[in-house]
C-alpha cells in the first residue's frame, strides 16, 4: 500500500482592496457579466469575465430554462464564446462571483464539476494554466493559479484525440 495526500494551493484576499488593478479591474467586470444573468428560477445570478493575453474581456453570465438541463453556467457560457471566437488568443485569467436577494453569500463560489472539466480542457487546449479569481461581493477573495487545485483528479485521456 502506498499513501498520498493531495493539497490545494490558492491565496486569500480579505476584500478586493488588496488585489492588483488588473485583477481587481477583471472582479468588476464578472460582477458587470452578473447582471446579464438569466436566473428566473434559482434567483442565483453568476458572473464570469475572462481577460485574454490581448486584454479583451470576454463576459458570461448563468443562463437558466425551465427544462433545468438545458441552462449553462457563467464559467461555460465565457469560455465556449471564447473556444468559438478567440481561440487563438489565450486566456489568463478567470474572475467568477455571485449574488443573490435570497440569503447573503459569505465566501466565493467555486465552479461546478462540468465547468471546472471545461477548464481543465482549456487550460490543456492553450497549453498554459488559467488564473482563478473567485470573489465573493463584500467578501473574501481566492485566487488560484490553475485548475489543479480544484480538480487534482481531472479527466484526460489522449488517447481519444488519435490523429489519423
Amino acid at each position: 500500500m502506498i499513501d498520498h495526500e493531495i493539497k490545494i494551493a490558492f491565496k486569500e484576499y480579505s476584500s478586493l482592496d488588496e488585489l492588483n488593478n488588473q485583477d481587481k479591474q477583471l472582479c468588476q467586470e464578472a460582477e458587470k457579466a452578473m447582471t446579464q444573468s438569466h436566473s428566473p428560477y434559482s434567483r442565483f445570478k453568476v458572473g464570469a469575465a475572462l481577460r485574454l493575453q490581448s486584454g479583451k474581456i470576454i463576459y458570461g453570465s448563468n443562463q437558466e430554462n425551465v427544462a433545468y438541463p438545458s441552462g449553462l453556467c457563467a464559467e461555460r457560457v465565457a469560455l465556449f464564446y471564447w473556444g468559438a471566437n478567440y481561440s487563438d488568443d489565450p486566456v489568463e485569467s478567470i474572475a467568477i462571483t455571485a449574488h443573490t436577494h435570497e440569503f447573503t453569500i459569505t465566501k466565493p463560489i467555486t465552479p461546478c464539476g462540468s465547468c471546472l472539466q471545461v477548464l481543465a480542457e482549456y487550460e490543456k487546449k492553450q497549453g498554459g494554466k488559467i488564473k482563478i479569481i473567485l470573489y465573493c461581493l463584500d467578501g473574501p477573495v481566492w485566487i488560484t493559479n490553475g485548475i489543479e487545485s480544484f480538480l487534482p483528479f481531472m479527466f484526460f485521456e489522449d488517447r481519444l484525440a488519435l490523429t489519423v
